[in-house]
């Protein structure tokens, strides 16, 4: 499952404890992200290995209500790819020439305690200074996540904070779902209906590939000889397949941490099903990392507990050393439409 670095995602978890057409090149790139041109930074592909572009994402979106956006966190062209998909989202669905609907910008990367903070910068309320002080961005929100928000700001859109706040992640990795059941009201307001879905069969078979792929990853090369207490992740991107057999006992995954994760896919899921309510024939795009989109599992699943019936859309945008290299089984799999972005010559070079 190489839409997601393994080692990424488990420091992540330890912490805690993604016919063509040229894109629009009228504008400027957004400060900070890179100017990208189709078909030599990134291509666009259907579910069945057909070129398409991102004006065919859009257009095939028109009478959906969710366009579900799955990122590599560290994928430079994908936040640029990203940022144009909204623009265009905006013109083509949410202005008065286009289909007029209201559009709204739901964010894996603000968590939901912080919503007002959100909605005070956007109403010119606070300045962007204090906004940023305040509302705990993820790392270089400038370039990645400022101007997806800026765009919406311009256009009086409604920005989403739909994450699960952190510390109540953390809760559930220590000490397991039903541990939120303790918290107070005021608290659980900030969360998704309580006790929340766990993970479905098929997410958590994903789940269990991934891991194993990310902790054998962590092994030492064979050559390599490992000194008592020696965790050193390995500097590998690509870990090992889920073939594999099992990772050895000391890299043992905790076994709350999937619910961590379910948690996050359920507080995300309920925010957008959420949005859809507050904004009756309105149009939701998403941000999130890649896992809790690719396959159809994870934030789809959660909406259609939430929101049966709603219409959803999913993208997901993975790093590649050849954008031209289609695969149907690694990639056909992972989302209606798939964005193969490339990787930097430095980072191809070394795989």
């Amino acid at each position: 499952m190489s839409h997601r670095t393994p080692a990424a995602l488990l420091f992540a978890l330890f912490v805690a404890s993604p016919i063509s057409a040229q894109m629009p090149t009228g504008a400027p790139a957004p400060a900070g992200q890179p100017e990208i041109r189709e078909g030599v930074d990134y291509r666009v592909y259907d579910r069945d290995g057909n070129r398409s572009s991102l004006g065919a994402v859009v257009r095939a979106s028109l009478s959906d209500d969710v366009l579900l956006v799955g990122e590599e966190h560290d994928d430079m062209i994908g936040h640029a790819f990203q940022t144009e998909l909204f623009q265009m989202v905006l013109d083509e669905i949410g202005s008065p020439t286009g289909s007029g609907r209201d559009v709204v910008l739901s964010l894996e990367m603000f968590e939901r305690d912080v919503q007002y903070i959100l909605d005070e910068y956007l109403a010119g309320q606070i300045s962007e200074d204090h906004f940023l002080r305040s509302s705990r961005p993820w790392d270089d929100y400038e370039s990645r996540y400022r101007p997806a928000v800026e765009a919406a700001r311009e256009h009086d859109v409604p920005v989403v904070a739909a994450n699960a706040p952190r510390r109540y992640v953390s809760r559930v990795t220590s000490h397991g779902p039903e541990s939120l059941l303790e918290l107070p009201g005021f608290s659980r307001a900030f969360l998704p209906p309580l006790p929340y879905p766990g993970p479905s069969d098929v997410y958590r078979a994903q789940w269990d590939a991934l891991m194993t792929a990310a902790m054998l990853g962590m092994e030492p090369e064979p050559e390599e000889e490992e000194s008592p207490g020696d965790d050193r992740e390995s500097s590998s991107d690509e870990g090992a397949s889920a073939g594999d057999e099992a990772p050895p006992a000391r890299y043992e995954m905790n076994p709350n941490a999937i619910y961590s994760q379910a948690l996050w896919d359920a507080a995300m899921g309920h925010a957008v099903s959420e949005a859809l309510v507050r904004h009756i024939g309105g149009f939701v795009v998403h941000f999130a990392g890649s896992f809790h989109v690719a396959e159809w599992t994870g934030i789809p699943e959660r909406i259609a507990d939430y929101r049966p019936g709603t219409r959803v859309k999913t993208v997901v945008m993975t790093k590649v050393d050849d954008i031209e290299a289609w695969s149907a089984e690694e990639h056909g799999i992972l989302a209606d439409y798939v964005v193969l972005t490339q990787k930097p010559a430095d980072t191809a070079a070394g795989n």
